[in-house]
């Protein structure tokens, strides 16, 4: 996953709670009720927002884990043909140097 298409996924992901904030909040101020009331729903709807916003992180979690384990273990397999390729070489120069 390229920086770019992450940090597009987390700009979005972050309008996303933002608007929803924005709107909830909005809708709440403007629709008729006591201030109790209004109270009560903002606390609500914040709960719901904060449970939303949680599974999102969740969720970006698990992403950003399986993207860095797939890296480690691209890493580990690029590492170990790195090796055997060094160690092919010098096995190369150890036998034209017992030929000389």
């Amino acid at each position: 996953m390229s920086d770019n298409s992450s940090s597009s996924g987390f700009a979005f992901l972050a309008g996303v709670v933002i608007g929803a904030a924005v709107g909830a909040v909005a809708g709440l101020l403007f629709a008729p009720a006591t201030g109790e009331e209004t109270r009560n729903r903002l606390a609500d709807k914040s709960k719901d927002l904060a449970d939303e916003l949680q599974d999102k992180f969740e969720d970006l979690k698990e992403t950003v884990t399986d993207v860095l384990e797939d890296v480690k273990e691209a890493a580990q397999s690029k590492l170990e043909e790195v090796k055997e390729t060094a160690q092919a070489k010098i096995d190369e120069v150890k036998g034209e140097k017992s030929e000389s």
